[in-house]
């Protein structure tokens, strides 16, 4: 899940770096049906991939249809928001995976992981804002970041809805059959847009991004996340989303970038002590 983490935390500078030089539905649907395509023979080799029956499809489809969403959403938001209110929002999915937890699954979380929950949201807010009060109480919200909101909804439905739908199966072939399920549905949202795409005119950086979100941020991340979901659970999971911001400065330094004032350190601490918390903590 660290490492799963780090990749995430890569994928917000990508996304927000590509996503005006493809349509976003269209973005989404390459960068699946490329994680799918490469894959498929690995799933192929190890597990066999006999065809699913429809109910399968009906459980690959379900958890597909909540990536979707999310993926289309982060790209539809960077387009009219920041990457700095979407890594804000983006804090939220924890609480919104225990909640869908305790629906689907009825796990209650104990009382240590109740105050982590927000103790963690607090310290991501804090590294992203860098401390700067003033910057937070300037966050205006507007049409992106609603788009973004649902999205999250989105992702912090799937988490929960791997371990709810899984039914014994590699995760290796669950997560496959999840990203030509999503490929499926973004084709059939694709429809009447490929027309208006000047394929010429795409900067050869958008291909790259989308080959380093494929594989990287979708395939790898994917199965990581699935698989991990149906040990530790999904609240626990979600909560390395809390890591995300302090990834993101790290990413930083590594490329140059100076180290962020101290101001933001308390903000670190506040998240690896509530992801510390989320980890030692199971479900009641």
């Amino acid at each position: 899940m660290l490492l799963a983490t780090v990749l995430v935390a890569t994928s917000f500078p990508v996304g927000a770096a590509i996503t005006h030089g493809l349509d976003s539905i269209i973005l989404t649907l390459l960068r699946f049906a490329l994680a799918a395509l490469l894959f498929g023979p690995i799933v192929a080799w190890r597990y066999g991939l006999p065809l699913p029956g429809w109910r399968d499809l009906v459980r690959y489809g379900a958890i597909s249809a909540c990536l979707v969403g999310f993926f289309w959403g982060m790209f539809a938001a960077l387009r009219h928001t920041s990457a700095l209110n979407t890594g804000t929002i983006f804090t939220l999915t924890p609480a919104i995976a225990a909640a869908f937890s305790y629906l689907l699954l009825r796990d209650r979380l104990g009382r240590p992981a109740q105050l982590a929950l927000p103790v963690g949201m607090v310290g991501a807010v804090w590294v992203i804002f860098r401390g700067d009060l003033d910057a937070l109480l300037a966050l205006q919200l507007g049409r992106g970041d609603l788009i973004f909101l649902a999205a999250c909804v989105g992702m912090g439905c799937y988490m929960p809805l791997v371990k709810f739908l899984h039914r014994g199966e590699p995760m290796a072939r669950m997560t496959f059959w999840t990203l030509v399920m999503g490929t499926g549905w973004l084709f059939l949202l694709s429809l009447g847009r490929w027309a208006s795409v000047e394929w010429t005119a795409v900067p050869i950086s958008v291909f790259g991004g989308i080959v380093y979100l494929a594989v990287f941020t979708t395939l790898i991340t994917f199965f990581i996340f699935q698989s991990s979901t149906t040990v530790i659970g999904p609240t626990r999971v979600a909560s390395y989303t809390y890591l995300n911001p302090a990834f993101v400065l790290l990413i930083g330094l590594a490329f140059g970038e100076p180290l962020p004032p101290a101001a933001t350190y308390p903000g670190l601490l506040l998240i690896i002590g509530a992801t510390f918390i989320l980890q030692r903590t199971k479900p009641a």
